[in-house]
Order: C-alpha cells, then sequence, then structure tokens
C-alpha cells in the first residue's frame, strides 16, 4: 500500500477524535504491510498530558508485536511529532515515521526543532513529511474553527 493509503488510515482516527472531542490526530502503525496498532489523541478522556496518538499507537504496537523495539515498522500520524513523542519514536527504535501536516508551534520534526536529527543518538528514525498534508491540516482547522 501507498504512503497516502496509510494515512488515510490516520485521518480515520483523526476524524474519531474529533468526534469525541479531541484535538483530531491520528496514527497508525504498519508492520509488515499490515496495521498493528491505531490510536488518536485521548488527553482529555484520560484526563493524561501524555495521551497522544503517537505514543498510544507505539505502546500498542509493542503489545502487539510483544517486543519493545519497533525496528521494522512506520508509523503514520496526522500531525508533525512534538518533542515527547519524537523522543518516544527514537526510544522504540522505530523504523521510519510518515507525517502529514507539519506543526509550526509545536513540531518536534524539523518545524520548530528536530529532536530526531541529533548524532549522538544511537537510533536514527527515517522521515518523510507531507503526505496528505492539506487533509491533516483542513481536519484541525475545522477542529479549532469548531471551538471559537
Amino acid at each position: 500500500m501507498s504512503h497516502q493509503k496509510w494515512m488515510s488510515l490516520a485521518l480515520e482516527e483523526a476524524q474519531l477524535a474529533f468526534e469525541q472531542g479531541e484535538v483530531p490526530i491520528g496514527a497508525v502503525v504498519v508492520h509488515n504491510n499490515q496495521v498493528i496498532a491505531k490510536a488518536h489523541n485521548e488527553k482529555e478522556l484520560r484526563q493524561d498530558p501524555t495521551a497522544h496518538a503517537e505514543v498510544l499507537a507505539v505502546q500498542r504496537a509493542t503489545q502487539a508485536l510483544g517486543v519493545w523495539r519497533l525496528s521494522e515498522a512506520t508509523l503514520y500520524v496526522t500531525l508533525e511529532p512534538c518533542p515527547m513523542c519524537a523522543g518516544a519514536l527514537v526510544q522504540a527504535r522505530l523504523k521510519s515515521l510518515v507525517f502529514g501536516a507539519a506543526d509550526l508551534k509545536g513540531g518536534a520534526v524539523g518545524s520548530v526543532t528536530n529532536v530526531l536529527d541529533v548524532n549522538r543518538w544511537n537510533h536514527r528514525v527515517e522521515v518523510v513529511a507531507g503526505i496528505l498534508e492539506d487533509e491533516c491540516a483542513q481536519i484541525l482547522k475545522d477542529f479549532f474553527k469548531k471551538l471559537r
């Protein structure tokens, strides 16, 4: 499957978040060409500042595989990860990250800073940016417009 197809599944997760009143960010983890985990933001539901879509998807992926190293997995997420989530990707030894929209206020994969581009880390995550960027940005715009 293509990056666009996997990202469309992440967008479905983002839509679930939207419907639940959560900031609409969705994520899926793909391993051996299969989705092994999916998640969306659950910060409000859990009252947990770490319940980001990326962290929840990584947790579910490690549970599905029974190992903490995701060295053959790709995370698809609708918004550029924050510093916490980017750090979690390094810690999980994720093979690659594909994200949709840039986060110009808090993105840690190039927009504000780049946690993944530190030569001293013992692991490097491959990055592809801008997949279904317009769609990923639009759901966030719609959500915040609705809040106003």
